[in-house]
């Protein structure tokens, strides 16, 4: 059984950074793409990135893009969300999630392509 388990949110004020983590147990990790996803109170999950099952291709949303950044460590089982220059909209739960994905070429962004889900971390940016 394939479980997430998140890392690493926290209340941080406007411009700050933060690193995401998520561990992945019970799978073979380089068998996986990772998302990464956030839900704010009262809104949908929205997409915030993705990387594949190699490493190879990364996937950043408009929102996220030139402040947020992707990777993920084999020898560690472990994928991150590094966040820079963080707003007050960046305020919410953020949740990794994988997908078993090896070979796939193209990375997913709708909640409803991945199997796997974290059970979420909060980040809130102060203004």
């Amino acid at each position: 059984q394939v479980k997430l388990v998140e890392s690493g949110g926290a209340l941080v004020q406007t411009g700050n950074s933060l690193r995401l983590s998520c561990v992945l147990s019970g799978g073979t990790f380089s068998s996986y793409a990772m998302g990464w996803f956030r839900q704010a109170p009262g809104k949908e999950r929205e997409f915030v990135a993705a990387i594949s099952w190699g490493g190879g291709t990364t996937l950043i949303a408009d929102s996220a893009k030139d402040r947020f950044t992707v990777s993920r460590d084999s020898a560690k089982n472990t994928g991150y969300l590094q966040m820079y220059n963080l707003r007050p909209d960046d305020t919410a739960v953020y949740y990794c999630a994988a997908r078993l994905s090896f070979g796939e070429l193209r990375l997913r962004m709708l909640p409803s392509d991945y199997e796997y889900w974290g059970q979420g971390t909060q980040v809130t940016v102060s203004s």
